[in-house]
């Protein structure tokens, strides 16, 4: 039989067992993000590759590969029929993280108080997350609503990315505000597919959209704080 079973359907204490193995694939996959990033920045050549794709355009080529693994990690997490595509679509998406975060923490390593902005980062990214998870799942309002401007919101701001690296000016501190709201708007719209959409055995595709929420909000929140120094 098969074991499908939608999320209206399941008992309360199957409910908190699917936030506990969704939540737990989270803390999972930052675990994994940190370690796979210690060993980039650990690599030199890795190290200076990742730094050369920040050069003038060829951030779009960053950007680019990002966004078809992105498209072909989730796919492979939404998949119910074969766990280890769904683990192997979450790695893929926490590898392509990692990389594409390597510039950013090798300058939070490289300056002065660089350790202390990172935890400060970190700590503000989690209790950011976690206030807006509880939100959802103690009201149990449904935010599928907000898909349609976070799609909007997201093209503009590609939009802007694109633009500011191919005329060459910098998108600027408000630029980061309005991405951590959009970020913050895809935590809600997230935990309520959590709540309200995903299957009893789709807690790895529920992880990796709060996963790539979260690290969404760590990074402009960082950029933020090393914007400050």
């Amino acid at each position: 039989m098969d074991n499908y079973i939608q999320y209206n359907d399941l008992t309360e204490v199957d409910k908190i067992t699917f936030y506990k193995k969704t939540y737990t694939h989270v803390a999972l996959g930052v675990l994994v993000f940190i370690l796979v990033e210690y060993v980039f920045l650990s690599i030199p050549a890795i190290t200076k590759i990742a730094l050369s794709l920040t050069q003038g355009k060829m951030w779009l080529v960053m950007l680019g590969g990002f966004m078809l693994i992105t498209t072909m990690a989730e796919k492979m997490a939404m998949n119910s029929h074969d766990r280890t595509k769904q683990y192997l679509g979450y790695g893929l998406y926490i590898i392509a993280e990692a990389f594409i975060f390597i510039p950013l923490l090798y300058i939070a390593t490289q300056m002065e108080g660089g350790e202390v902005i990172l935890k400060q980062a970190a700590i503000l990214t989690l209790s950011l997350f976690t206030g807006l998870s509880m939100i959802v799942i103690f009201t149990k309002k449904d935010f599928s609503f907000m898909r349609r401007f976070l799609t909007i919101g997201f093209v503009i701001a590609l939009g802007l990315i694109v633009a500011g690296l191919l005329f060459g000016f910098n998108l600027g501190l408000w630029f980061s505000v309005g991405m951590i709201i959009l970020a913050a708007g895809s935590i809600l719209y997230q935990t309520s597919n959590m709540v309200h959409k995903y299957s009893n055995d789709q807690y790895v595709a529920a992880a990796l959209g709060l996963f790539a929420s979260l690290m969404l909000l760590f990074w402009y929140i960082l950029q933020i704080f090393l914007s400050r120094d």
